[in-house]
């Protein structure tokens, strides 16, 4: 099936105009970098002179950065921060990247998501991450906490388009918070995208959903190997959740969209070339296919501006961004799927 690139671009044109509510795992990447010294006389470790440390957005936060690039900022987050100084090293990474953070909920009794990876390098050879600490609190949030996350979705869902539940399973979708957004949107008409990697079944009465193949094949107990197996494994889930429809990521293989009315739809990848780091490349696809549906594109047409964007971020290190002009010229001169 060809795709009409006239009105694929209308649509990558148009998504500057959607809002999106990003609710879920806010996280920050802290990457701290030194110069190799020597070994340490205290235990066999290595002493690295510290250089610089950058912080970057992670987890859920990298899914509003996404969007941020792309509609300028029309992008705000529901998530939880702790009582500790990443608190404010995530908030003022939000700043930088244009991304509303004026719903942060902070609970003391629990630590602000932050991920530290500290890398090393000798003279000039590459450098080597070492080592990562993970600071998280992996309980279930507070039923105090789980009502402020639910008294501000209430309050500013009706001013969005779509809504991003971005689930790391780190404890701020409950539930309740899940059943409560989705109820709360559909009120409105506004669609709901789940990106999430295990509990497929948690979210009732979404719009779409976006997991990548190993976690598919995961969640329906089979391997996906062909057209009827795909079939197969997206009308479960579009039966368990009563989803519209279901974008699944399959790697260098492509995308796979299954449709309530059993279509499916296989997106291959638009340039294998120069691919450096898949990391963060699942957070692109969902922003930008979010906005793609926001702005009523149809599914097919949301899934190749995803495929399009990811094929950009992937050619850049680390949790990488692109924009509106990038994803235009990134756009192949005939497009076609298999259907």
């Amino acid at each position: 099936m060809d795709i009409s690139i006239e009105k694929l671009k209308n649509y990558i044109e148009k998504l500057k105009e959607a809002k999106i509510l990003v609710i879920g795992d806010l996280a920050l990447d802290e990457m701290v970098y030194g110069d190799t010294e020597r070994i340490s006389r205290e235990a066999p470790v290595l002493i690295l002179q510290h250089t610089h440390t950058k912080h970057i957005l992670g987890g859920a936060s990298n899914a509003a950065h996404n969007v941020s690039k792309i509609n300028d900022g029309k992008v705000s987050v529901i998530g939880i921060i702790g009582d500790d100084y990443q608190a404010e090293d995530l908030k003022n990474a939000f700043i930088d990247a244009n991304v509303n953070c004026e719903s942060l909920i902070t609970d003391k009794t629990r630590k602000t998501i932050t991920k530290t990876r500290i890398s090393g390098s000798c003279s000039h050879s590459i450098t080597q991450q070492i080592v990562r600490i993970d600071r998280q609190t992996n309980a279930p949030i507070s039923l105090e906490t789980e009502n402020k996350i639910i008294e501000k979705a209430t309050e500013l869902i009706p001013d969005f388009d779509a809504i991003i539940l971005s689930d790391y399973h780190i404890g701020t979708l409950s539930d309740k918070v899940i059943n409560t957004v989705i109820g709360i949107a559909n009120k409105y008409s506004k669609k709901v995208i789940v990106d999430a990697q295990k509990d497929l079944n948690k979210y009732k009465n979404a719009f779409s959903m976006t997991p990548n193949l190993p976690d598919t094949q995961k969640h329906v107990g089979f391997y996906l190997k062909n057209k009827e197996d795909f079939l197969k494994a997206g009308n479960i889930l579009i039966k368990e959740s009563n989803l519209d429809n279901i974008l699944i990521t399959c790697g260098s293989e492509g995308m796979v969209v299954i449709e309530k009315n059993n279509r499916y739809t296989h997106i291959p990848v638009f340039n294998k070339s120069k691919v450096f780091d898949v990391t963060g490349a699942g957070d692109t696809v969902t922003a930008t296919y979010s906005l793609a549906l926001a702005i009523g594109a149809e599914p097919v047409y949301a899934a190749i501006i995803g495929n399009i964007a990811a094929g950009i971020v992937i050619k850049q290190f680390g949790c990488a961004t692109t924009n509106i002009s990038e994803i235009l010229d990134a756009m192949p001169k005939e497009i076609s799927v298999e259907i």
